[in-house]
């Protein structure tokens, strides 16, 4: 029989079939049982313990709450246990976790919950605005689930004691199979949901730890830094992985004595942070009381890093800085610089200003405006191709139209190549900038300020900060015969942006730069205030 004859004419269901994330808990479970896998506080939590946590929660959430295949549940929490299993009972029901930046506003995460369309909400208890937000505001949402001593919803421990014991099997799941939606900003301000998927994140989790964290095994111990809303969660999938213990730093205020204490305590190998943070850590004089000599791999993404901070980073603890440049939409996953190759002087071998080069798996093609491949070292927008890349946003076909190209997805950076491949990245298309690792997206803060009734026209800029990397100044032109001042352009978008989203400096101006045109651009308000030198000198920047 000619091998033409066993190829059906369509795909076979049985093709798309995968492994479900949730899947790693399981193995786990059954291999580690005894060990920890959460260390929070004076908790240790084992694998057996978080496996039979995370059934007794999506039994909770099966049985009680009718959450199925498919649904979607909103998650309004900072670190803590209870954040990784609601994690894991959503991947075991082949639910959808939508986590928010816990540091949102009520109606921000309300609008998260209505354009992912939730049924469901998990809300910590110091946050009772944020419920009763989402429960006003999302159509479909109809319970809450609080995490702690809370007069609101059901309470998250009382349900997990009511179905201990529960044997829930890992949902059936196709690669394609949404399992996380990952808010981030466009170009209009407001989030989008990018979707991803089983299998994409279990190809991730796999590249993460071949590119970023080789050989890592059930010894390891990671210290968790950031979020696990966002790029931390991510990497938690990779210990998950391996079997690794993650140690979660005590809540409130981040303390570097407090995370050398851990790290020497633990003996944690690795870690997740943004260049902010790294600063902080090494620059803090417990980094020179407590034992560090255990950590292999300290990984930075979010923002580039000084070179300054950089080398002193790398005098303070050794070779084992690794940076990566991603996104939400492509999972982290576009390039990384190993630890080898980051060096403390300044040689021609350490690449100055590199990103690093391609993640396994992954390709880079540097493009102009009409899709056309550009040569080495020539600029245009850094273009993604790969199995990390996102399913796309979820409901959104005019992002998608825009953000996928013949196959590509266009990140709307601005970089080059050079001849072997290390990616430099040069600009934005967007106006976006990036403070303490957080993107910020000037349109939704400048929308915001034009509701103030004696502002006219405004443009938020990111200007440097080393402390933060970027912070916002918004140039301000007030209304014809109107008074206005700092003060009360920052009570307008107080408590309806994050903290780091609001401007540290504000400038005002009689009237705003424009193109012949009558066009407002961020190009020529620098311009404009680097002439008249308007333009901040803040004492942090570099």
């Amino acid at each position: 029989m000619s091998s033409m004859n066993l190829i059906p004419d369509r795909t076979p269901p049985w093709s798309t079939r995968t492994s479900n994330i949730a899947h790693f808990l399981t193995r786990n479970a059954r291999r580690l049982g005894a060990r920890p896998a959460i260390i929070w506080n004076d908790d240790v939590i084992t694998w057996a313990e978080l496996d039979g946590r995370v059934s007794a929660l999506a039994a909770a959430m099966r049985d009680d709450f009718g959450v199925k295949h498919g649904d979607r549940v909103l998650v309004q929490s900072p670190n803590n246990n209870q954040i990784t299993e609601i994690m894991l009972a959503c991947f075991r029901l082949g639910a959808v976790w939508v986590p928010s930046n816990f540091r949102q506003g009520p109606e921000e995460v309300a609008y998260l919950g209505q354009k992912a369309e939730a049924t469901l909400m998990f809300c910590e208890a110091e946050f009772s605005a944020h419920a009763a937000a989402c429960q006003r505001l999302i159509p479909g949402l109809q319970n809450v689930i609080a995490i702690g001593d809370a007069d609101f919803g059901s309470s998250y421990e009382a349900l997990i004691r009511a179905h201990l014991g529960a044997d829930v099997l890992n949902a059936d799941v196709d690669r394609d199979d949404p399992c996380w939606l990952f808010f981030t900003s466009g170009s209009t301000g407001k989030p989008k949901a990018v979707v991803l998927t089983h299998g994409q994140l279990t190809f991730t989790i796999v590249n993460h730890l071949n590119d970023l964290m080789p050989a890592s095994t059930p010894d390891d111990v990671s210290l968790v830094v950031a979020p696990i809303s966002h790029g931390a969660g991510m990497h938690q999938l990779t210990q998950l992985a391996v079997g690794a213990v993650s140690v979660l730093l005590p809540s409130g205020r981040f303390d570097p004595a407090v995370a050398w204490q851990l790290v020497e305590r633990y003996k944690v190998t690795n870690l997740f942070t943004v260049p902010t943070i790294v600063k902080l850590l090494v620059e803090h004089p417990s980094v020179d009381v407590h034992d560090h000599s255990s950590l292999r791999y300290v990984i930075y993404a979010g923002a580039p890093m000084y070179r300054e901070d950089q080398k002193v980073a790398l005098r303070k603890l050794g070779k084992v800085l690794v940076q990566y440049f991603g996104l939400g939409e492509v999972t982290g996953a576009i390039t990384v610089l190993p630890r080898h190759d980051h060096h403390v002087e300044d040689v021609s071998a350490a690449r100055i200003g590199t990103c690093g080069f391609e993640r396994t798996g992954i390709q880079i093609s540097i493009q102009d405006d009409t899709g056309k491949e550009q040569p080495a070292m020539g600029s245009g927008e850094i273009c993604i191709t790969g199995p990390a890349v996102c399913a796309g946003y979820y409901k959104d076909d005019e992002a998608n139209t825009k953000a996928f190209r013949n196959g590509w997805f266009r990140t709307g950076d601005l970089g080059h190549m050079d001849g072997e491949g290390y990616l430099y990245i040069t600009g934005r298309a967007s106006d976006m900038y990036i403070s303490g690792g957080s993107n910020v997206y000037p349109r939704e803060i400048e929308e915001l300020m034009l509701t103030h009734p004696a502002l006219k026209e405004v443009a938020v800029l990111g200007i440097p900060s080393r402390k933060w990397g970027e912070v916002g100044l918004a140039v301000c032109v007030a209304e014809d015969g109107q008074d206005l001042d700092e003060a009360s352009l920052l009570s307008t978008v107080a408590g309806k942006l994050a903290k780091y989203k609001l401007p540290s400096h504000f400038v005002f101006l009689p009237e705003m730069p424009k193109t012949a045109y009558g066009k407002i651009t961020k190009k020529l308000i620098r311009e404009e205030l680097m002439e008249r030198d308007l333009m901040p000198v803040l004492e942090d920047a570099p």
